[in-house]
């Protein structure tokens, strides 16, 4: 016979259902990602190989297309022949340009001078000298009178006016005075009060709450891939997906081919 003290001992935490939930939402979202992860390398995969032996073949398709309206365009002078020609040209992928190339190293004038001294070996300039005002002078010294690390007693506290003292120095550096009246009020308002830290039941609905808008996230991701256009290729041929390369592959050449054809006719006659 149990006393009233057993049963009470033996009684489960008003948590305990909460974790199992958690426990349990954690393992099948695990398992999720799992499938997500497993399905995104499978689509990127495909995609990879898709580019590797499918891409040039689009890419001399387009080219051949820009030079068939070309030389109809040349035959013709309509000058509606002439746009078709110059979209079809368009949208063949151009050739990276060195500005492009270097974008972020160069302007219409050239080289900035960093890079042409990174380029060539030499000194970087040094950077511009900071002269910052009488106010923020002012502002720097006061702070720095009175959040000084070696005023504090506890080292929590000392810690916390060196981060300070680190942030109001950037901020002196760079000269910036609006910063440093903020950095001002800042330490005007005191140190901000520790949070209270949530109970155990608050921690697990947070928890469950996580877990359940990663769910929602991963959702999207799968639709995205679900609904790409290497996805909707995989499903055509799920077990044989090298197999659907080459038919794709060889139609494309049937018609590189006749493209081909069609341009040695249109060159002959011009």
């Amino acid at each position: 016979m149990t006393t009233p003290e057993a049963d009470q001992s033996q009684a489960p935490r008003p948590e305990e259902r909460l974790e199992r939930a958690v426990r349990a939402a954690e393992q099948a979202l695990i398992e999720y990602e799992i499938a997500v992860e497993t399905f995104r390398v499978e689509v990127e995969n495909f995609s990879r190989l898709h580019e590797q032996r499918l891409g040039p073949l689009y890419a001399r398709i387009e080219e051949l297309d820009a030079e068939i309206a070309e030389a109809k365009a040349a035959r013709t002078g309509d000058p509606e022949d002439i746009r078709r020609a110059e979209e079809a040209r368009a949208r063949v992928v151009p050739i990276p340009g060195v500005e492009e190339l270097l974008n972020g190293w160069m302007d219409g004038q050239g080289l900035f001078p960093e890079a042409t001294a990174m380029l060539t070996d030499q000194a970087v300039r040094p950077p511009q000298r900071v002269r910052p005002s009488e106010e923020a002078r002012r502002l720097f010294r006061e702070l720095a009178r009175k959040a000084h690390p070696d005023l504090a007693q506890e080292e929590g506290e000392r810690q916390r006016r060196e981060e300070f003292i680190t942030r109001v120095n950037a901020a002196y550096a760079c000269g910036d005075e609006t910063l440093l009246k903020e950095l001002a009020e800042e330490w005007a308002a005191g140190p901000v009060p520790a949070e209270r830290r949530p109970s155990p039941a608050e921690e697990l609905y947070a928890r469950l709450e996580w877990l359940s808008q990663r769910k929602e996230l991963l959702t999207l991701v799968a639709r995205e891939l679900e609904e790409s256009a290497i996805a909707g290729m995989l499903r055509l041929a799920p077990d044989d997906p090298d197999g659907l390369l080459d038919d794709i592959a060889g139609r494309l050449r049937a018609d590189i081919g006749q493209r081909e054809a069609q341009l040695t006719d249109l060159l002959e006659e011009g």
